[in-house]
């Protein structure tokens, strides 16, 4: 229980107060800082097993060989990469799925929409809350990645989102779960009444948060001038052991460790206690900032009659961090568990057996044994180099019988099986099966069972992308908060957003990620169904579908590529359709049946030609016999009268002549306009 000489009125005043410290007098200030250290050292002692545990975790995961003197000095000590190789490839499957793209936010549209106005404020709202996180909040994507490779080894991590007053826009920071300490039995973040966020600072960073009212004036304390003492718990070993630092001593360059405790507090004395976020150094528990925890009156619910009038029943904070999770834990903490803790005792012994298999090899190829009396040869360690002969004073006889070599078992073929085995369990337990990792399973496996072995595989990742899709849905939600609060009034922002789309519900915030999409292959799968099925079905926007398989295949600058079939044209009817083929498929048929008659034709004429010409030859060879021969006048009538004959097929010729050319040249025409036609409706490319 708390006792103050005087309590605090809470009022707009002090709500809208950059820091209540000065309201309080400095025995209160003395009594706050007390009650938030030892909240805080409870917090810290009841999460003291799940850090030994996260430290371990984390050796694994960072392969940290730790000093070994058994079975000999300098023994083997291998790291196995089994956590490390865990923790990389959920990485390598969250990282694009989470993060794909320009599009990170989307703004659901609830009920009809006949107008189009929800649409329209949906549209900008997803693309100018994108625009914060990839763009204005810089750091933003960085930590985003962080955190999904941190999560896997850890098990849990959490997002501080604010309004930044220095940049004048929304940050969503990471903060390990190791610098945010909550009691391990709290039901959720939200719910739990006491959260302190350990804030390392440097001097100059206290020094203007002093100068500019942020903090009180604690520059002449003993505290601030004096040098920090050197953080050594274990923690703070551990983690300089896997970074491979040597922490310099404590100087005046050193940082102050600063805890900010956002928790509940009865400061007014009417038994309520009211949300706030008190900073206090931890090692003097000295306060240097108090200020409240919620944005105005209107987050206060009063009595509203009767003898209890005006006191409080409920005041709704603000929500800073959002957690992320991997795997819940199985005993109800609040701190989950990853794969550095589930997969840790099998690599700690995956790693003895190795380090043992490898002491084995080394004392069978090192060798050693005894040396008898009988064996005159001096002591000390002897080295052999190729074509060397050593001289002693004993016999080859008295040699033989007095060395007697130390009788090592080879390396045992049981704990090579064992070490197999736990590999593969350890695998399985990760998700990182051979198929998992990218290798091929065998030759003579069918395509369809390995797509369906992966996607069983992959069922563990979807459960943790879907825990991992809905903390991201809480933090996108409480920067949508903050827009409503920190953005200028009627100022235009990046796609056309302004403060009032912010003034609706935050509940139609949600990644733009599919959670159920694990990979890149099943993202082009489900587009490519979806394309498809819009083909043949009636009623799908088609210009959305085509840029979703486009954004699937990772195709840049789709906007710019594919413009939409708005201003085109319609399309034909089907049945309209059939009918042009229908009538195209006749008139080609009856093209080609004229040009067949038209060949026929030809082939006829040419025919008669070369009758004509063998008639002409045989009468000619008759007039020339007869005239030879004639002696009379009727035989010279004769003679004309074949010649007569002779030019009238010659004439008949010379028609035929001029068709068979006509019409080839009717054909050669033809052709070339059919060819021409061709190269027009062929599109033009480009070179």
């Amino acid at each position: 229980m708390l006792n103050l000489d005087s309590h605090l009125t809470l009022d707009a005043a002090a709500i809208r107060s950059p820091n209540l410290c000065d309201r309080f007098s400095e025995e209160d200030l003395k009594r706050i800082g007390v009650n938030c250290k030892d909240g805080y050292d409870r917090d810290v002692e009841s999460r003291r097993h799940w850090m030994e545990r996260n430290e371990k975790g984390m050796d694994l995961a960072l392969q940290i060989q730790k000093e070994k003197t058994f079975p000999w000095p300098n023994c083997a000590n291998v790291a196995f990469p089994l956590v490390t190789i865990a923790a990389l490839q959920f990485h390598a499957r969250a990282y694009p799925a989470i993060v794909n793209g320009k599009d990170i936010v989307k703004c659901a549209v609830l009920g009809d929409d006949p107008t189009g106005q929800k649409t329209a404020r949906a549209e900008r709202v997803s693309t100018h809350m994108s625009w914060q996180l990839l763009y204005q909040d810089k750091a933003w994507e960085d930590q985003e990645d962080k955190a999904l490779l941190n999560v896997s080894i850890v098990g849990c991590n959490f997002k501080k989102s604010y309004f930044l007053a220095g940049a004048q826009h929304n940050v969503s920071e990471l903060v390990l779960a190791k610098d945010l300490v909550l009691n391990y039995w709290a039901k959720s973040v939200e719910a739990c009444p006491r959260k302190t966020h350990k804030i390392p600072l440097f001097r100059n960073e206290v020094r203007t948060r002093v100068l500019r009212g942020t903090f009180r004036d604690c520059l002449e304390e003993a505290w601030y001038k004096s040098m920090p003492p050197t953080r050594t718990s274990v923690a703070k070993v551990n983690q300089d052991n896997r970074t491979g630092i040597t922490p310099p001593m404590s100087d005046d360059t050193t940082s102050l460790m600063f805890c900010e405790m956002h928790v509940d507090l009865d400061l007014d004395g009417d038994d309520y206690a009211e949300p706030y976020i008190i900073t206090f150094e931890e090692n003097s528990a000295s306060v240097v900032r108090i200020v409240t925890n919620f944005d105005s009156e209107s987050s206060i619910e009063r009595v509203a009659g009767g003898p209890r009038k005006g006191q409080i029943i409920s005041i709704q904070s603000r929500q800073y961090f959002t957690k992320k999770t991997f795997i819940p834990s199985p005993d109800g903490g609040i701190y989950d568990i990853g794969f550095g803790v589930f997969l840790g005792p099998l690599n700690e012994t995956v790693n003895s057996l190795v380090n043992m298999l490898l002491d084995a090899g080394t004392m069978q190829t090192t060798g050693g044994g005894f040396l008898g009396r009988g064996a005159k040869v001096r002591g000390g360690v002897y080295t052999f180099a190729p074509f060397e002969w050593k001289r002693v004073d004993s016999t080859g006889d008295d040699l033989r019988k007095s060395i007697y070599q130390l009788p090592v078992n080879a390396p045992s073929d049981v704990l090579f099986q064992l070490l197999s085995l736990l590999i593969n369990y350890t695998n399985r337990v990760a998700g990182t099966t051979d198929m998992m990792v990218g290798e091929n399973p065998g030759q003579n496996t069918p395509a369809e069972t390995s797509r369906t072995m992966v996607e069983m595989g992959q069922k563990i990742y979807t459960a943790i992308f879907k825990r991992i899709w809905r903390s991201s849905k809480e933090e996108f939600q409480k920067l949508f908060v903050l827009n409503s609060i920190y953005l200028p009034l009627d100022v235009e922002q990046v796609g056309g957003a302004t403060r009032a789309d912010y003034l609706g519900s935050a509940e139609v915030i949600a990644p733009v990620a599919d959670p159920s999409v694990t990979s890149d292959t099943l993202m082009v799968q489900q587009a490519t169904m979806i394309k498809q099925s819009a083909m043949t079905t009636p009623g799908y926007n088609k210009d959305e579908v085509e840029r979703r398989w486009l954004k699937a295949m990772k195709v840049d600058a789709i906007d710019a590529i594919f413009t939409g079939s708005e201003g085109l044209p319609p399309p034909v009817d089907p049945k309209v359709q059939v009918a042009q083929l229908k009538e195209q498929g006749a008139m080609a048929r009856a093209q080609m049946d004229a040009q067949a008659n038209e060949q026929q034709f030809i082939l006829e004429l040419m025919e008669e030609r070369k009758l004509n010409e063998a008639k002409i030859i045989e009468l000619m060879a008759s007039a020339q016999e007869k005239a030879a021969s004639a002696q009379t006048e009727a035989a010279y009538a004769q003679v004309a009268m074949v010649n007569a004959q002779i030019s009238r097929i010659k004439v008949n010729s010379d028609n035929i002549n001029k068709q068979i050319e006509h019409l080839l040249r009717a054909a050669e025409l033809r052709v070339s306009r059919e060819l021409e036609h061709k190269k027009l409706s062929q599109p033009k490319t480009s070179a």
